[in-house]
């Protein structure tokens, strides 16, 4: 009786382990303004703020003309930068809203049209003729899928996602303020030079911070956005004080 075969050895090396499978990765949401808002509105406080505080400070006045006119630069600033930030959006998302009614229009009174349409899109990512059309009729069974799928194939942004005015207003407003206070918070407690270098050092970190956040963010480099934000926040405060200095105030 012949013997049984010896038992095949597992294959070894690495073609013998499986591929892991590929990492996750999570999109951003970019389209609701809110991560945008809260980004800008950090910077453009911060560079605002400053600039206005050491030109003051530049005139050689008093540091509580300096509050006041860093506290007044805050708030305006913040509530007008919420409102901007509000107007906009809502603004985008009308518009969004329009195209959406339009497109639901339509789908209603030429279905046949809108499925040639769909056809054509799913055929210029390389479908099958047969098999696009049949997947464009399915998706026309269903009007509200219909129109969440036109309205991302041809208007170029999903319907379920069409940003939130209130939410990038508070965060604009919000985010401004945090960055504008920073270069503020030495003249609650000092005056003269030492409140000027304090405001340019914690002006500069929270430059810092921002530039490495928004490369991160965008996956840019961060060497190049740090230097861009610090460029941003340093030179317009060295000319605000240059020009506050030759200016000056007569007490």
């Amino acid at each position: 009786m012949a013997s049984d075969p010896a038992p095949t050895s597992a294959p070894t090396g690495p073609s013998a382990r499986p591929e892991p499978p590929p990492p996750e990765h999570q999109h951003l949401d970019v389209q609701s303004g809110s991560a945008r808002a809260a980004i800008f509105g950090v910077s453009d406080g911060l560079v605002s703020n400053v600039g206005l505080i050491l030109g003051v400070a530049g005139a050689s006045v008093d540091p509580s003309v300096v509050r006041v006119a860093g506290l007044a630069g805050l708030i305006a600033g913040a509530i007008s930068m919420g409102a901007g930030e509000y107007n906009s959006m809502k603004v985008q998302r009308e518009l969004m809203e329009r195209e959406l009614a339009l497109e639901r229009r339509e789908l209603e009174r030429n279905p046949n049209v809108e499925t040639v349409e769909l056809t054509q899109t799913y055929q210029s990512r390389g479908m099958p003729a047969v098999e696009a059309r049949s997947l464009a009729e399915a998706v026309m069974l269903d009007p509200e899928l219909a129109l969440a799928t036109h309205a991302r194939e041809e208007l170029g942004f999903d319907p379920e996602r069409l940003g939130s005015p209130i939410g990038a207003a508070v965060s604009s407003f919000v985010a401004f303020s945090a960055g504008a206070v920073v270069p503020l918070v030495p003249w609650f407690f000092s005056g003269g030079d030492a409140a000027i270098v304090a405001s340019l050092v914690l002006a500069a970190v929270v430059a810092v911070i921002v530039g490495l956040a928004t490369a991160r963010f965008t996956e840019r480099s961060k060497v190049k956005t740090v230097v861009r934000q610090l460029a941003f926040t340093m030179v317009p405060a060295a000319i605000t004080f240059a020009i506050g200095s030759a200016v000056g105030v007569t007490t």
